[in-house]
């Protein structure tokens, strides 16, 4: 949690609190931040269990034997819908928690800066394990990474945080851009090399092996991993942070009446901008890979995908708000509210599904297969911490990095009469 100490000036003046804004400072968690929270998490397990069910996946090649009208459809729809989208979703979350935690040391008159280190390096040794022994495609490690540049901006306006998270994201897709245009100007590109559809094979076989065998697929993945991590996913990632810093400065989510306007308008253009965007990023992923059509499209995914973001956001809150929207919290809240447990869950299970810790099912599913067990998946999760959250007061992984974090023993169960805790 990040705290700022007593004596410490807030940031920036903050405006006088409307009720709904008075039960976030006081401690109270919020529904919605914790149902959109785990509409996030799913999105996630909808990309990352692509990767883990296929070596092939990202390379532009086919799995031998997984091709197909209906599996080249389930491609293009998880393409379109799902990446580049959620991890945007979920980092504007984490930057939005961020000021949370700070109110909440500020509550308890605890130091800012050492906890949230403290916090920032149990996320890091998290997400190396996670790497090295679940799926190499962690993002634990980057949010402790770029956590750090969170810390240092804390005092920034709300206004200028969103300015330079529109900056970062305008200057990545141009830099995308003028890659695009220098491969196209020397003619290159568009081929994929014959080695990698042998190493999509090795891979495949390696996973499939035993525990040895496994982590050594995935040490040998981790550079690549890394490469897309810094310079695809890390400025979207932090101009999603600073996005969620400036949100959490107003306090936007603590009373989202107020802002109906804003999330139909979110929505209008986010669908209207964001869903053709994501048409020509999968369009260029699956059918022309490693040319510079697909760098243009990337760099065009890098200022589409944010809006389309924003679009899933302002609906599930608006959804959220409906008369039918606590169908939806109880749903989606408690899969939010254990997000660490139920990231790291996600890998475990895909783990012993698909590689040799358990199944090895690894290049043997259907596209439509795998999204129908992402489905299960998560809805077995939902129902798994619903039951948790109503004899504990964290989830387990959540409740062992509160305790790192503040150097303290959190409760266990939770007190009869309370409010649940914030992060």
């Amino acid at each position: 949690m990040i705290v700022r100490p007593r004596n410490e000036s807030p940031p920036h003046p903050l405006p006088t609190p409307t009720p709904g804004e008075r039960r976030q400072s006081g401690g109270a968690r919020l529904a919605q931040v914790d149902a959109l929270r785990g509409f996030a998490l799913l999105g996630i397990l909808m990309v990352n269990i692509t990767y883990m069910a296929s070596a092939y996946h990202g390379t532009g090649l086919e799995d031998p034997g997984l091709g197909g009208p209906v599996s080249e459809a389930v491609r293009w729809l998880v393409a379109v819908f799902f990446e580049a989208k959620f991890f945007l979703l979920f980092s504007f979350l984490f930057g939005y928690s961020f000021t949370l935690h700070i109110d909440s040391a500020e509550r308890r008159g605890a130091r800012f800066t050492p906890r949230f280190l403290r916090r920032l390096a149990g996320l890091f040794v998290i997400g190396v394990v996670h790497a090295v022994f679940l799926f190499p495609g962690d993002i634990l490690t980057l949010y402790a990474v770029l956590g750090l540049i969170l810390l240092a901006l804390r005092r920034i306006q709300p206004r200028t945080a969103a300015w330079i998270a529109v900056a970062l994201l305008a200057v990545t897709a141009v830099v995308y851009v003028l890659l695009a245009l220098a491969v196209g100007h020397a003619g290159g590109g568009g081929t994929i090399p014959q080695s990698t559809a042998s190493a999509a094979a090795q891979a495949t076989e390696a996973l499939r092996g035993g525990p040895a065998s496994i982590m050594e697929a995935h040490l040998k993945e981790l550079p690549d991993v890394a490469f897309l991590l810094v310079f695809f996913q890390a400025p979207s990632a932090l101009a999603a942070f600073l996005l969620g810093l400036a949100a959490g400065r107003r306090r936007a989510l603590a009373d989202t009446d107020r802002h109906q306007r804003l999330l139909r308008r979110l929505q209008l253009t986010g669908f209207a901008v964001g869903l053709p965007g994501g048409i020509v990023y999968a369009d260029a992923s699956l059918n022309h890979p490693e040319s510079a059509y697909q760098l243009f499209a990337m760099g065009l995914d890098v200022i589409t995908a944010p809006l389309l973001a924003a679009a899933y956001a302002a609906t599930v809150l608006r959804l959220v708000r409906s008369r039918r929207g606590q169908s939806v919290v109880t749903v989606l809240a408690p899969a939010g509210r254990m997000s660490l447990t139920n990231y790291l869950g996600q890998s475990l299970a895909c783990a012993l599904l698909f590689t040799g810790f358990g199944a090895a099912l690894i290049g043997r599913v259907p596209p439509i297969g795998v999204v129908a067990i992402a489905l299960t998946l998560f809805a077995a999760q939902a129902v798994a911490s619903r039951w948790w959250l109503r004899h504990h007061a964290y989830g387990p992984l959540e409740w062992g990095l509160r305790a790192w974090t503040t150097l303290s023993t959190p409760p266990w169960r939770p007190r009869s009469g309370t409010r649940s805790p914030q992060p």
